[in-house]
C-alpha cells in the first residue's frame, strides 16, 4: 500500500481538531487564598488582537462584519469564549434573544466541561482575567433565558455559577430574580 492518499497524493492529512488544546482549570495563588482560573486554548490567547479589532467594528457599526470575523475565529479555534460571547452579545443587539442564549449557552457548557473535569474548583473568582469571559457567557445565558421565557433554565444557572463567586460581581442573579 502507498502513502499516496485520495486527497491529492499528498500522505496523510491532518485531522482538525486532533491534538487541539482545550479550555483547561488550574490552580491559583490570589491574595485572598488558593483559587482556580480558566486557561484558554492557545489558538484564543494568540487571537487576542482580532478580538480587540472585532470589539472596534462593533462599535463602528459594522457587526456584520464581526459577525463574519468571529465565524472565522471559531472555525479555527472551537473554543474560543471570546468569540461565542461576542456573538451572543451581537445577537442580543440584533433583539435574537434565542441565537443569543445559542451563542453564550455554548460558551457556558464549554467552561461547565472543564471545571467539571478538573473537580472541586472553587472559588473561581471573576477577577481572574482568564474567568472573565466565562461569567460574561453565564450573564448573556441568563439575561437570554429570561428573555424567551425560560425562567428555571435561568435559575439553574445561577445556582451552578453561584458558588464559584459569591460576590457576583456582574448581578447575575438579580437577573434571575426579575
Amino acid at each position: 500500500m502507498s502513502n499516496q492518499s485520495s486527497h491529492g497524493g499528498q500522505g496523510p492529512r491532518r485531522r482538525r481538531g486532533l491534538g487541539r488544546e482545550k479550555l483547561a482549570v488550574a490552580r491559583r495563588d490570589t491574595p485572598g487564598g488558593p483559587a482556580w482560573e480558566l486557561v484558554h486554548p492557545r489558538c484564543s490567547r494568540k487571537r487576542r488582537e482580532d478580538i480587540e479589532e472585532v470589539e472596534a467594528m462593533v462599535e463602528a457599526g459594522e457587526t456584520e462584519i464581526a459577525h463574519d470575523e468571529l465565524v472565522w475565529l471559531l472555525s479555527e479555534c472551537p473554543d474560543f469564549l471570546e468569540a461565542h460571547v461576542q456573538l451572543g452579545l451581537i445577537a442580543l443587539e440584533e433583539d435574537d434573544a434565542k441565537l443569543a442564549r445559542g451563542h453564550f449557552g455554548r460558551a457556558y457548557e464549554l467552561a461547565i466541561r472543564a471545571l467539571d473535569a478538573a473537580g472541586a474548583t472553587q472559588p473561581l473568582p471573576y477577577h481572574l482575567d482568564g474567568n472573565k469571559p466565562f461569567f460574561q457567557a453565564a450573564k448573556g445565558l441568563v439575561h437570554s433565558l429570561m428573555e424567551i421565557g425560560r425562567k428555571q433554565a435561568a435559575k439553574e444557572v445561577c445556582q451552578r455559577i453561584a458558588p464559584l463567586d459569591p460576590s457576583d460581581p456582574l448581578g447575575i442573579q438579580r437577573i434571575a430574580q426579575r
